[in-house]
């Protein structure tokens, strides 16, 4: 099954009642969303990988961004959210030795999940900055809950002695920069070239350790 399927399954379990052309609509534009990004992608295109008329998507959905915000936003919230916050869970219910053994699971934990939703990703990253109602809708159900847990474990690690007397905040944005700097560098922007990944982690987490790491 594809990943596009995955998502329109999620949206179908919900209480909302579909027909057959709305479920055709959605998929087509999740599809062509993740390829295309939200401007560069027509309704006359969605509506003829939908097989429907173009006047079919309007007596559904007044506009474009009525389709993109009534349909993928909400898919999103209920792919992403329970996978993000169960997932990286599992990494910070452990208590982990060293804040770099933290850091290798947790960008192994993320790699793993882009891998498996790179579309959904796409979507989220592309239109995001775009679109303020995706962006409260991302930072409700995601960004406050891990940031919450995030928080809690910096602090254990500084109070082990292993990181430096700085802001929590700061030391969030620093990791978070750069962990997620890499990942979406490999996965989203440049994922043809030759990269050792093993290799790429490593330097990552010195880079980061080495910024915040209690000197011996």
């Amino acid at each position: 099954m594809t990943e596009q399927n995955d998502m329109l399954d999620i949206l179908l379990n919900s209480e909302e009642k579909l027909t057959e052309k709305q479920k055709r609509i959605l998929e087509a534009a999740l599809e062509i969303f993740a390829e295309k990004g939200f401007s560069a992608t027509s309704t006359s295109e969605i509506a003829k990988k939908a097989g429907v008329a173009e006047g079919t998507i309007f007596r559904h959905y007044k506009t474009k961004k009525d389709l993109l915000l009534s349909i993928v936003a909400p898919t999103m919230a209920k792919l992403i959210a329970p996978f993000i916050i169960r997932d990286i869970n599992k990494v910070l219910n452990t208590k982990y030795e060293r804040y770099e053994d933290f850091l290798k699971a947790m960008i192994l934990n993320r790699q793993a999940f882009l891998k498996e939703n790179m579309a959904a990703f796409r979507i989220l990253i592309q239109e995001i900055p775009f679109h303020p109602e995706m962006k409260e809708q991302f930072k409700e159900h995601v960004a406050s809950k891990v940031y919450e847990r995030f928080t809690h474990l910096v602090e254990f690690y500084k109070d082990k002695g292993q990181i430096i007397d700085l802001p929590t905040e700061a030391v969030i944005r620093f990791t978070a920069s750069s962990v997620f700097g890499f990942l979406l560098i490999r996965h989203l922007f440049l994922p043809e070239a030759d990269w050792d990944d093993e290799k790429e982690i490593e330097m990552t987490i010195r880079m980061v350790m080495n910024g915040i790491r209690v000197e011996e």
